[in-house]
């Protein structure tokens, strides 16, 4: 789903999206859809690469990636026919969560961040 203006590192970032999608191919989603199941694997696995933790600083254990790169995450996600639903949350607002957390150095929203594998190096 490349665009004329993606930059080289879009274009990456799209093309890892895609090979880690084409580990979940359709037969996992309806397996998970018939079992109202969530997508654990798939989040542990896009988590595992960095791709939720497009939005965190990299100052606080992050990628550091702009808005278009997680944009571009996403729009590929969907584009593979993989459910982005269940990642789009921890992708935008953990990454809020983990910077208000390391710059508050608050013990609460830090645990809380653990437990939503936020990559907040004040998490661990």
């Amino acid at each position: 789903m490349s665009s004329k203006r993606d930059t080289e590192e879009i274009t990456s970032i799209r093309a890892a999206v895609r090979a880690l999608c084409a580990g979940f191919p359709g037969e996992y989603w309806r397996k998970l859809d018939r079992e109202r199941a969530y997508p654990t694997e798939f989040v542990e696995a896009l988590t595992k690469a960095g791709f939720l933790a497009a939005l965190v600083p990299e100052e606080y254990g992050g990628s550091g990636l702009t808005m278009s790169s997680a944009i571009a995450i996403m729009e590929e996600i969907q584009a593979a026919g993989c459910n982005g639903a269940a990642c789009h949350a921890q992708m935008y607002t953990m990454a809020r969560c983990c910077v208000t957390a390391a710059r508050t150095r608050s013990s609460a929203i830090c645990r809380r961040s653990r437990a939503a594998n936020c990559a907040c190096r004040h998490s661990a």
